[in-house]
């Protein structure tokens, strides 16, 4: 009897993203099992019809840290969620809902414990969201990330599996430098601030081109919305044609071009979302991690720290970066082989690669119970 699976989870691509890895690795296991995205978006359609999973719209609101109405308007949208994904739940009864967190998961997961219809949630980060702090209560099977994560959570039905990873990031590429259009044999490193950009990171890498360009080639995923003004800037900047020869700008990529950036890289600069952070430490990788600062992001500052024990990476913190900084860390850990590799093998033992093909195991597993 084939399964049919819940996923929730989103409004960022770390929480979206692991569930399409979670999702290729159900459909390896049982191939003809019905998937349901629940949320208030898609995120991307695109990568849900690549799937074959069928979307279903459940209103959600976000409850801010700061006061702000639009925060009691919210209130009324998850109370609202909570009775439309009653509804929807109970006419497409999923044998398990896996959750990954985010805001436009309590409706669903609320519903779904109402409902008795089993639970299993992912935490990517080292502290848990709010979500998933709520949602442990209702939770038959819990799977972390990080060992930080683990004392978040009880013991007896907490596992540790890593991030799951899509499986585009598996396949062996021979010449990652071809498939992004590269002839130079320079070191690369990869500069990537997420799916949407970050705009520090675009301004401190723009400050920086005069310093990393002569030694260096440099690929940039700057966001899709950020591309023009970019290169705008660094047309301005009046650097040497053959300089900027070697300057590469990408907004959104796809997963087959990350997984090409990554493997062409010497190195990585990246925030410290979970999902980043796993896929370039599957590619064996070191990196320097600039997280998002503690009062815009209560996460990243701790799977940053969590990651950097592990020997993978080192951590600069947004109020630290000065003139010169970034260009003076990759120079240091390029020029270092001892360093660099040490940093490499950290990161290859970091990751676990079957986390995808686990968790959607333990799914089917207890759907086949319920």
């Amino acid at each position: 009897m084939k399964a049919r699976i819940g996923l929730v989870g989103g409004g960022t691509g770390g929480h979206f993203y692991p569930l399409m890895a979670v999702a290729e690795a159900l459909r390896e296991q049982q191939p003809d099992c019905e998937l349901i995205y629940y949320g208030p978006e898609p995120y991307r359609q695109d990568r849900l019809d690549e799937r074959s999973i069928r979307f279903s719209y459940i209103m959600a609101g976000k409850q801010r840290r700061y006061f702000s109405v639009r925060n009691l308007l919210d209130k009324v949208k998850i109370i609202l969620g909570v009775f439309q994904a009653m509804i929807k739940l109970y006419r497409d009864y999923p044998d398990v809902l896996l959750s990954k967190g985010g805001y436009t998961s309590v409706p669903v997961v609320l519903a779904a414990a109402f409902l008795r219809i089993p639970i299993i949630i992912h935490e990517s980060d080292a502290v848990p969201g709010r979500a998933n702090r709520l949602a442990k209560r209702f939770a038959r099977y819990i799977a972390v990330s990080y060992d930080d994560a683990a004392k978040y959570f009880p013991a007896d039905k907490t596992a540790l599996t890593g991030i799951p990873i899509r499986q585009a990031f598996f396949k062996a590429n021979p010449n990652p430098r071809q498939a992004l259009g590269i002839a130079s044999d320079a070191p690369i490193i990869f500069v990537t601030g997420g799916s949407l950009g970050a705009q520090r990171i675009n301004t401190l890498v723009l400050d920086s081109l005069d310093e990393l360009l002569p030694n260096y080639l440099l690929i940039h995923q700057a966001g899709e919305d950020n591309i023009k003004a970019v290169q705008e800037t660094a047309l301005a900047r009046g650097l040497p044609a053959h300089l900027m020869e070697r300057y590469f700008v990408l907004g959104h990529v796809s997963a087959d071009i990350m997984a090409a950036a990554l493997e062409a890289a010497a190195l990585v600069v990246s925030r410290a979302g979970s999902t980043s952070i796993f896929e370039t430490a599957l590619k064996g990788k070191p990196a320097i991690i600039i997280p998002i600062p503690e009062a815009i992001s209560h996460d990243q500052r701790t799977n940053a720290y969590a990651y950097a024990r592990s020997g993978a990476a080192s951590v600069v913190e947004e109020h630290n970066l000065t003139d010169g900084l970034l260009a003076a860390e990759v120079n240091r850990i390029m020029s270092d082989q001892a360093v660099y590799q040490a940093m490499a093998e950290a990161a290859r033992q970091f990751t676990n690669p079957d986390a995808a093909a686990k968790l959607a195991g333990t799914t089917l597993g207890i759907a086949a119970e319920h």
